[in-house]
């Protein structure tokens, strides 16, 4: 079998597992320095775009096309690429341009999950000229415009300055309802019209300045003190599948939502189309790794009832810690045992994700771990 991936920076969660799989693979890339190019049995640097991609894709007759790309603007170009490369027989593991145009437009997004009675922070559009009286009367309020993503086109507003800093030369903005509370992540995986939720990811409190998720701890199962969570994350995984069979979901997608301390509600805030920046909280709480995931759905065997199935529970947590010791980062992204610990990201903005068989044994690994990130960092704790 042989399939074409399309960007390499992600290539190396899935690289083990083509090897195991036996698969022939093919990288198209448009920066001949990125990292994992080498990783691949083929690669080509390519301009930006689909059109190339979608070539190379016909003249090397792959079997299937997965693009493993991580940010939201190209997604609705995958989306036309997969309607085109569909028609001749070729399957694109990623979501149509209809779902993913969606899905990149978080105004529309919210839209949709209210006329479907699906719980979405308070929302308003704004027009020129813009009432900053009005809207100062709703502080600390969340700003934003349609295509943001990962902060970018976001802002928690908490004073009259923070308003006139984000409407300046801004003409397609909405403002959100600031929920306080912390925010939760989860990927839902589907294909053929079968979906599977996996794991619910607290990614840390609601901050009001506006603390980006990869700064925070993230922990898994989601547990919330004085409630029946077992209930609570199996509710979070029944609507992760509704929503992924409403929007006609292909491949995986990552639902980001917020937990309001004070009415102990759920609200759902976007979509993404894309690999999650929760994928390895995913694998290291419930052993399923999304992107290899992906690869089940292009070799034809995949079902929702087995992933279900084969879902293991384990602890985890995940640091940013910078830089970890070369010597001790693992050579691959996979957990080697039920007590490890994978490290990912780049250079200075590493992450350390770990898992354990019980909270007791998560704790004690995490200590080790950290304790040598200090020591070869120089590090001290009081």
């Amino acid at each position: 079998m042989k399939i074409l991936f399309i960007g390499s920076r992600l290539f190396d969660d899935v690289s083990w597992y083509l090897k195991q799989e036996n698969i022939t693979s093919i990288i198209t890339e448009s920066n001949e320095n990125a990292i994992n190019l080498d990783l691949a049995d083929y690669n080509y640097i390519v301009p930006r775009g689909m059109d190339k991609p979608m070539e190379i894709a016909i003249k090397e007759d792959v079997d299937a096309v997965i693009p493993l790309i991580g940010i939201d603007p190209p997604l609705p170009d995958v989306g036309k690429m997969k309607d085109e490369l569909e028609e001749i027989g070729i399957p694109v593991i990623a979501s149509s341009y209809k779902t993913a145009s969606l899905a990149a437009d978080k105004y529309n997004t919210k839209k949709l999950l209210k006329e479907n009675n699906i719980k979405t922070p308070q929302f308003h559009a704004l027009n020129k000229p813009y009432n900053i009286d009005d809207i100062e009367k709703d502080l600390p309020i969340v700003l934003k415009t349609p295509e943001g993503q990962g902060g970018t086109g976001v802002k928690v507003a908490v004073n009259r300055d923070d308003i006139n800093e984000f409407l300046d030369n801004k003409s397609n903005v909405f403002t959100e309802e600031y929920v306080e509370g912390f925010e939760v992540s989860i990927e839902v995986l589907r294909w053929n019209n079968e979906s599977v939720a996996l794991t619910p990811v607290y990614k840390g409190d609601t901050t009001l300045n506006g603390t980006h998720p990869l700064k925070k701890i993230k922990q898994a199962p989601l547990e919330i003190e004085g409630i029946d969570n077992v209930a609570h994350n199996r509710d979070i995984r029944l609507l992760a599948q509704r929503i992924a069979n409403l929007v006609g979901l292909d491949g995986t997608m990552d639902i980001d939502i917020l937990h309001d301390n004070n009415s102990k509600l759920d609200y759902v805030i976007e979509l993404n189309t894309r690999p999650s920046g929760t994928r390895y909280m995913t694998a290291a709480t419930t052993n399923i790794y999304p992107l290899c995931q992906l690869v089940d759905m292009a070799k034809g065997h995949w079902s929702a009832k087995d992933v279900r199935n084969s879902m293991e529970n384990y602890y985890s947590t995940e640091l940013p810690i910078g830089n970890f010791p070369q010597e001790n980062i693992p050579s691959q992204k996979r957990f080697s045992s039920e007590n490890s610990y994978i490290v990912h990201g780049p250079k200075n903005y590493q992450r350390l994700t770990i898992r354990a068989t019980s909270r007791n044994k998560l704790n004690n690994l995490t200590y080790e771990l950290v304790s040598d990130y200090a020591n070869a960092n120089n590090i001290h704790f009081n």
